[in-house]
């Protein structure tokens, strides 16, 4: 497995991040730290993927992992083309990664932001798309599945991040995606119950991610929004579809979904049919219960062993 995300904007990623970290059937070969969109609210600034490597090692550190080879950096910079690659150091392992001939497992490319460093390696090195599958938490609604939600982005969030690795992953590359939209990611609620008791109280770790919620709850307020009882964790179906597939025909099997052609995406966010493009998955709904429960019985059982004399 090859993880990506976006560790200097919303801390639903250290969720994932923690929770893959603690599955014991992926093999993690590689953490990218990737960019954010210029001038987000979580990190205005032009180095938000150097940020979140920073991130990326101050987590390893929290849970006592000397494995930081596997941390490479993403691109400060989106795409400048669908054609022209960004280098970075995560494109050199991802290659790397996929290009590999001593291993059988299938390879999954599991990412909660945006999609620059990804594009970028396929642009780079083309062959890397029968090589693994690519599950990413982003994209619009599809028409006939769901609608937006009130007030919504027209383009969504990790889409808008870099919307030409977008259409560079799914117009022209020929990559197998497992989409994730956003109407399915807005699914993944916890509630602050559950946050205090099934996560604050797992010791050091557990309270270092509730303090990351409850920041950003906190700068919500200050914006106007909210009150609410409920936080968001949408990265985390990138640990539900893959560390938590069925023994017996593996698969994604206890959470729901359809298969289309892989449309192009539009300008504007929106989707174009192509009816003899290769096939993807859209997921329509998650199983939170699985998602969530595992999760935290694996923070817990990872504090419980921290403890031991």
């Amino acid at each position: 497995m090859i993880i990506d995300n976006d560790f200097a904007g919303d801390p639903d990623d250290l969720y994932q991040l923690v929770h893959h970290l603690l599955s014991p059937t992926v093999d993690i070969r590689a953490v990218v730290g990737s960019r954010l969109r210029d001038g987000d609210p979580f990190d205005p600034g032009p180095d938000s993927a150097s940020h979140a490597v920073a991130i990326l090692h101050d987590m390893f550190a929290r849970m006592g992992l000397k494995s930081t080879e596997l941390i490479a950096q993403g691109s400060n910079h989106p795409l400048a083309s669908r054609t022209e690659p960004r280098p970075s150091a995560a494109v050199d392992a991802i290659i790397a990664e996929a290009m590999r001939n001593d291993v059988d497992a299938p390879l999954f490319y599991v990412a909660g932001g945006g999609l620059t460093d990804l594009a970028s390696a396929v642009l780079t090195e083309p062959r890397i798309a029968e090589r693994m599958t690519v599950v990413w938490i982003g994209g619009n609604e599809h028409t006939g599945l769901a609608t937006p939600p009130p007030d919504a982005m027209p383009i969504e969030y990790n889409l808008v991040i870099d919307l030409l690795a977008g259409q560079a992953v799914f117009n022209d590359s020929e990559l197998t995606v497992w989409q994730v939209p956003r109407d399915v990611y807005r699914q993944c609620l916890v509630s602050d119950a559950e946050l205090r008791l099934r996560i604050a109280a797992t010791g050091d770790l557990g309270r270092h991610l509730y303090e990351e919620t409850i920041a950003v709850t906190e700068l919500a307020a200050t914006q106007g929004q909210g009150p609410a009882e409920t936080y968001a964790l949408g990265d985390s179906p990138l640990v539900l579809l893959t560390a938590l597939q069925s023994l017996f025909e593996a698969d994604s099997s206890s959470s729901r979904h359809q298969i289309m052609p892989t449309p192009a995406i539009e300008d504007d966010g929106s989707y174009t049919a192509r009816p003899d493009a290769r096939p993807m998955r859209v997921f329509t709904q998650v199983d939170t219960r699985l998602m969530f429960e595992d999760m935290f019985l694996k923070l817990q059982e990872f504090d419980t062993w921290l403890s031991l004399p």
